[in-house]
């Protein structure tokens, strides 16, 4: 009896335990992420196989999707610190000023956006700006007190909004003791979560012992706070080639059953041996072979922001080396983390990644 009860729930509740296969998903994929088994799923769905089809619905039953089948929040890395009182993160009053200082910053922001809070007027070089509501998200140097970058009454602060991230950014222009503070609204990406089901012949890299060398040659070039390089609008790493394999900003995972993370860059397929291309003027602070990321090229541009090109086949630039936009830096190829070739490109504020599309073009991003 109890078991005709759950058939008839199955069939008339099918909101329960309904799923639309997606590239990339595996029978086992989808099991563990609704705490059930293949075998459960194929006598569910009358499957003699494990053969799926893109857009084919299953029948998962009642179960819920598993906490690690989930993109992580800004906020939910464990260790983390509490944010700020309220009272801190509060906007001050419509109305209020600083003398000499005119503020402008978007009206809105996307999860994985890097922006500009411009400042302008007479005291505008005096100005300090930090973003108050970083404390308890999981970012580098939260609350960090910048100093604007610009001549002649126009000056600028980057800002970054990390992935994982749908809160509002709050900002904080300060001179002496005036100060405005203010929010800006953030959505999300929507995207959905891509299973890539690598083989373990390429995931084996992900425990190489040489990775903690190389994690920590990434984060001695995302603390680096060197002065503005760049004069020109940011060009694309690769001419003619437009991203089509995987998104900014998109939660994946890299073997079946593995935990979610954010893809930090955009990746360009292409030919090995194509030229990859430095986006902008800067200085090559890293230039060598690592577990992950492969042939690795990173390029400093100052104000914080650190462009990295993974992949290559070969490296064409050494440590130290000043590159102007343009400039061959490598060649495309498929070295690490890699299944197959392309350019793996990031564009990073402080160490955080942000969407590369939105500097493409731009003197600064929005």
């Amino acid at each position: 009896m109890i078991r005709r009860v759950l058939l008839l729930t199955a069939l008339l509740c099918p909101w329960a335990g309904a799923y639309t296969v997606k590239p990339g998903d595996t029978l086992y994929s989808i099991a563990r992420t609704y705490r059930t088994t293949v075998a459960q799923l194929q006598a569910l769905n009358g499957l003699s196989g494990t053969a799926l089809t893109v857009g084919q619905t299953l029948k998962v039953g009642t179960g819920t999707p598993s906490a690690a089948s989930t993109p992580p929040s800004a906020t939910s890395r464990p260790g983390l610190p509490p944010p700020l009182p309220a009272e801190q993160l509060a906007p001050t009053d419509a109305t209020a000023r600083i003398a000499g200082v005119d503020i402008a910053v978007p009206a809105s922001l996307r999860m994985g956006e890097a922006f500009a809070v411009r400042l302008s007027g007479a005291r505008a070089a005096q100005a300090t700006v930090r973003f108050p509501s970083e404390v308890g998200e999981d970012v580098r140097e939260p609350d960090e007190v910048l100093t604007p970058t610009g001549a002649a009454g126009a000056y600028r602060v980057l800002g970054r909004v990390v992935l994982g991230k749908t809160t509002p950014v709050v900002y904080e222009v300060r001179v002496g003791s005036e100060y405005v503070r203010g929010r800006i609204p953030v959505t999300g990406l929507d995207q959905r979560i891509q299973h890539l089901n690598l083989p373990p012949r390429i995931t084996g890299v992900l425990t190489d012992p040489a990775r903690q060398a190389e994690e920590a040659a990434v984060e001695r070039a995302y603390a680096l706070r060197t002065p503005q390089a760049w004069t020109q609008p940011f060009a694309p790493a690769l001419r003619g080639v437009t991203p089509t394999s995987s998104s900014f900003g998109q939660p994946r995972t890299y073997s079946a059953g593995g935990p979610v993370a954010y893809h930090f860059g955009t990746d360009y397929p292409a030919p090995t041996g194509t030229a990859v291309l430095a986006v902008n003027d800067g200085t090559v602070v890293f230039a060598g072979k690592v577990p992950v990321r492969g042939n690795l090229v990173i390029i400093d541009h100052g104000a914080g922001v650190t462009s990295l090109y993974f992949h290559h086949s070969r490296v064409d630039v050494k440590a130290g080396q000043r590159v102007r936009r343009g400039d061959r830096v490598g060649a495309v190829g498929t070295t690490g983390l890699s299944a197959g070739p392309h350019l793996h490109l990031e564009l990073r504020v402080r160490g955080e990644g942000t969407s590369p599309a939105g500097w493409m073009g731009r003197l600064w991003p929005r």
